[in-house]
């Protein structure tokens, strides 16, 4: 995939398309609605400032999206620097899911937030994403062996998992 000038793309005209994409991209590589809303908030406007040179770009979509991947990684090393030690999950209100497909998506966000960040990247971006072993390591800065290796492990670990609760 190589990101070279074409016909200027309108932000207005980005977002109305693919902001919907960009957010379910998102929640597959966070999984919390509230922090999924402020790394694409963070990256659309980071991106606006810089419209004229990515709105030309073959595919700006991919750019954005590799954007929300490095936003991702970072924003989980800035979360462990900043957040305080202690375990607040007793004191957060809990909402139970009342359908059997929701349940199941919660259960599958929660194994997915169990595995390494590059891992569940690696992951969301070959199986939501439908993109090969090339693009997922040219988004995460890395070969595609380590990209195999990542999704080989995540998968074993899913798994794992899996068969530890049946």
């Amino acid at each position: 995939m190589t990101l070279t000038q074409t016909q200027q793309v309108s932000f207005a005209d980005f977002v109305g398309r693919r902001h919907r994409d960009l957010l379910r991209f998102a929640m597959v590589l966070v999984g919390d609605a509230r922090r999924t809303e402020d790394i694409v908030g963070d990256v659309l406007a980071r991106a606006y400032e810089r419209w004229d040179r990515i709105g030309g770009l073959d595919y700006p979509y991919a750019y954005v999206r590799r954007m929300v991947v490095n936003e991702y990684l970072s924003w989980r090393n800035r979360l462990k620097r900043t957040t305080l030690p202690g375990d607040l999950e007793p004191y957060a209100i809990q909402v139970p899911d009342i359908a059997g497909a929701h349940a199941l998506r919660a259960e599958l966000i929660a194994r997915l937030r169990s595995l390494p960040r590059r891992q569940r990247a690696a992951v969301a971006m070959r199986y939501f994403e439908d993109l090969d072993d090339a693009e997922i390591a040219e988004a995460l800065g890395c070969s595609a062996v380590t990209v195999r290796s990542h999704i080989s492990r995540a998968l074993a670990t899913l798994r794992i998992t899996m068969t530890e609760e049946s």
